[in-house]
């Protein structure tokens, strides 16, 4: 979630046109989506969520627990990338989006009393005062469906900013995604390492920190999620930004384990063939031609040769070249040869919309101009009810895409493959905070989710399969 979001917004004349819409909505308690492929939800005195009849959610995981590593699980859940482990397992691994100095929400302790039980060198940045030390990272868990416990949690990254979402990849690993600017010798927090980069995390079940080793090919800005091409390798990436691009990165050799991205490789950003404003975002007050929805535009990829950037302007240069502009990318996810992600508030009320792209039969080669890969608008939401500010996103094991909102009384939403929204859960006890991390088991029985404050991580399940 970009911190300037509700900024921006509250600064926006005609979406406060859409905070009165959400106001509305929240004072009649209008449930005309609340008839779902799964039922009207219902909601228990007591209970955090209301959910569909038959369905039901249980905390698995809670910040300041102490974990496995005798730390404590860090708050601020965000992201989160699931691996099958076994019989009735999952390994799970998890984002916490906290900014340098969050002590109280941080692993260590409130007075870093804990702190001494980590090597140094796995911390990626200390900072140069011990109070503002970076808090970001992820911690990896495995649950077992059959007797709804943890079984095992600890710390295995530490030290980044802000890790927001990211993704899984065919080898077994979680590539986290800092969605930070923040540059070395920075006044506020006297950081000694630049920010805003990926982060490879392995699944494994030996605790322990991962070394933390930025990959600096893929680039410097203020990265979001990424998701990975199954048969190339190749990863594409968001960027949080009200004028962000989306970016692929092309390895220079075809991915097979852990670290391999670490060995070089191009990134690019997406630009549009015949669409000359090559802006998506569709604002009102932008007075740009509008993107028109289910309608497929020839993609093409430009090259960028400075993926460090250490003014954070990679978005410039790429839409100086001609790069298509996007109002926030947020989640995104691959599934059945289609890659789907959301711009949180673009559209005309700033809602958000929700982007499909097919890669091309000759993705990322040089054939790939005969065949381009293909983008299009599959949705954009200009009426509260449908979504509001799309933020993570997963596609279900029965192929419907399931995002989570990033607002107050958020909810979580299923949408079928004709665009039809339904409404699958509704926060009701932390109503201020959102929903993050949504992701199946291997099963399907079961859907995991954040609430990112206070920090709690959901099993809900129910009759899915029905």
């Amino acid at each position: 979630m970009h911190n300037t979001r509700r900024k921006f917004l509250k600064d926006t004349s005609l979406v406060s046109l859409g905070f009165l819409g959400l106001h509305l909505f929240a004072e009649t308690g209008c449930n005309r989506l609340f008839e779902a492929d799964f039922g009207s939800l219902s909601h228990r005195e007591g209970d955090i969520l209301s959910l569909p009849r038959g369905f039901s959610a249980k905390v698995i995981s809670r910040a300041g627990d102490k974990m496995s590593d005798g730390l404590y699980s860090p708050g601020s859940h965000d992201g989160m990338g699931l691996f099958p482990w076994g019989k009735d397992k999952v390994m799970l691994i998890r984002n916490h989006e906290l900014m340098p100095g969050s002590l109280s929400q941080g692993p260590y302790g409130k007075n870093l009393e804990l702190l001494e039980k980590v090597e140094k060198e796995k911390i990626y940045d200390l900072s140069r005062s011990s109070d503002k030390i970076c808090m970001g990272g992820t911690t990896t868990f495995i649950y077992n469906e059959k007797s709804g416990k943890i079984e095992l949690e600890y710390l295995s990254l530490a030290g980044t900013v802000r890790n927001c979402s990211g993704g899984v990849t065919p080898w077994k690993s979680w590539i986290t995604c800092e969605e930070s600017p923040l540059r070395m010798g920075d006044p506020d927090y006297l950081l000694e390492k630049e920010h805003g980069y990926n982060f490879e995390v392995p699944a494994t079940d030996k605790i322990g920190l991962t070394d933390p080793v930025p990959i600096k090919a893929m680039g410097r800005f203020v990265h979001e999620s990424i998701a990975v091409h199954p048969e190339t390798g190749i990863v594409y990436q968001t960027e949080d930004e009200s004028n962000g691009l989306i970016y692929r990165y092309l390895p220079d050799k075809t991915p097979r384990k852990v670290g391999d991205l670490h060995k070089g490789g191009r990134l690019q950003c997406l630009a549009l063939a015949d669409w000359e404003s090559a802006d998506t975002r569709n604002r009102a007050e932008l007075n740009t031609a509008r993107f028109p929805k289910n309608k497929p535009f020839d993609v093409f990829w430009i090259d960028l040769e400075e993926a460090k950037s250490p003014d954070n302007e990679l978005r410039i240069i790429g839409h100086a070249k001609g790069a298509a502009l996007f109002a926030s990318g947020e989640g995104m996810s691959y599934g059945n040869g289609e890659l789907f992600f959301t711009a949180s508030y673009g559209g005309q009320i700033g809602a958000g919309q929700i982007f499909k792209y097919t890669p091309s039969i000759y993705e990322g080669q040089p054939r790939e101009k005969e065949h381009p890969g293909k983008l299009e608008l599959f949705l954009e939401s200009n009426d509260p009810e449908v979504f509001r500010y799309c933020d993570n996103v997963t596609i279900a094991p029965w192929g419907d895409i399931i995002i989570c909102e990033d607002v107050a009384d958020a909810r979580i939403i299923g949408i079928t493959p004709k665009g039809k929204a339904y409404v699958i859960a509704k926060n009701i006890g932390y109503r201020e905070s959102e929903f993050t991390g949504p992701v199946f088991s291997t099963s399907g029985n079961t859907l995991f989710v954040n609430i990112q404050n206070p920090g709690l991580t959901l099993a809900i399940t129910g009759p899915w399969k029905s």
